[in-house]
């Protein structure tokens, strides 16, 4: 919630992380108070794309990169309607945007969204912590009558945890909408909205795919309604273990052997579906510079991330499903999280990354094209 939106540069504001360590800064954007799960994102740009990407709903966002706002907000970036984080942390905010496109500053954005942020923070000394002690739920305070330390650390404390939140309803559309074919349409897609971002139903319209995008909620009868040459799932916020009604669908779809494609929380689905689990990072990958090997061709590529759950699934051996053999197609050379799967034995596959990388980097823009290459040769 929020109290104020007006000369927040001058207004004390402090974070509160829920083992207690605090940090103290001035406000940034609204002045209020938020809360959420604090995490950190490692780009040095597309900030805009950041905020505005559904999966960071409930999550405060702390950048690491010192400097933020130089180029201002633009209206041609967002990857959605609305910012979607509960709050953000920025160290050095620009004083004076400056870019061509630039319309108005990243702190009156904020401010003109209700998005409670904090300046002036050593972020690099919270992201240290971070990494240490795990990804935590967080609140941000400031105004003229802060709390005192123990009411703050108590209240965030009662905030509700990311593990076992089910929020893609929350953020993904209401209504069914249909994202035209650039040029000559090929194929019908149905995509199952679980907090798309705008870029990616974007992507398959470049390459001549007519995207039906569908709620959350929809049913295996509301995905072929449409007709689809293939089926996508999104990306979107939190837990996977939460997710039955897509899991259900998504086995409804491989059950058909319609070729399938998904992405981020997509992926989450897809190794649910097949029989694996998921389990929450300790701190999550996000940001613009995370490497993968894609193992079918041993490249390896520097791609955009934003997910704090993976699958569970053997990296060195093909599984047994009960849709056929799959393997681990992806993995994170950071860390060894899985970061893609296949089936073999049918046209399905899934990523735990951002192929659509708004803002970069574009290594993986491969991955649409895979997906219309199994539609084709599902057609042929």
């Amino acid at each position: 919630m929020t109290t104020s939106t007006r000369g927040a540069a001058k207004v004390p504001a402090v974070l509160v992380l829920e083992d207690g360590r605090m940090f103290r800064g001035r406000a940034y954007g609204a002045v209020g108070v938020t809360f959420g799960e604090a995490v950190f994102s490692t780009g040095m740009t597309g900030y805009q794309e950041t905020l505005t990407d559904p999966s960071y709903h409930r999550q405060v966002v702390v950048m690491t990169a010192p400097h933020v706002g130089n180029t201002g907000v633009n209206d041609e970036d967002p990857e959605s309607k609305r910012i979607w984080v509960s709050g953000y942390v920025v160290r050095d905010p620009a004083r004076v945007p400056s870019n061509w496109r630039s319309r108005r500053s990243l702190d009156e954005e904020l401010r003109g969204q209700g998005v409670v942020g904090i300046s002036g923070v050593d972020t690099r000394a919270l992201t240290r912590h971070l990494r240490e002690s795990g990804a935590m739920r967080v609140g941000i305070f400031s105004g003229s009558a802060l709390p005192d330390e123990g009411t703050m650390l108590a209240e965030v404390r009662q905030a509700p945890e990311m593990k076992g939140a089910n929020l893609a309803a929350e953020v993904a559309t209401k209504e069914t909408y249909v994202v035209p074919a650039i040029g000559t349409k090929r194929f019908t897609v149905a995509a199952v909205d679980l907090g798309i971002k705008g870029m990616t139903p974007h992507r398959m319209a470049e390459r001549g795919i007519e995207v039906h995008v569908l709620p959350a909620t929809a049913t295996a009868e509301d995905v072929y309604a449409v007709n689809p040459d293939g089926v996508f799932f999104s990306n979107g916020p939190g837990d996977p273990a939460t997710a039955d009604g897509p899991v259900a669908v998504m086995q409804e779809v491989l059950a058909r052997k319609t070729p399938l494609f998904g992405i981020c929380f997509g992926n989450q689905i897809l190794g649910r579906a097949l029989g694996f689990g998921t389990y929450k990072l300790k701190y999550g990958h996000r940001g613009i510079n995370q490497p993968v090997q894609d193992r079918t061709t041993g490249k390896v590529e520097v791609t955009a991330h934003n997910h704090g759950f993976a699958v569970d699934a053997p990296l060195d051996q093909v599984s047994d499903t009960p849709y056929g053999r799959a393997e681990v197609s992806h993995v994170c050379l950071n860390d060894n999280v899985v970061e893609g799967l296949q089936l073999l034995d049918q046209p399905a596959f899934s990523v735990q990354y951002h192929p659509e990388a708004a803002a970069g980097p574009h290594d993986a823009a491969y991955l649409f094209d895979r997906f219309v290459s199994l539609m084709e040769g599902q057609r042929a």
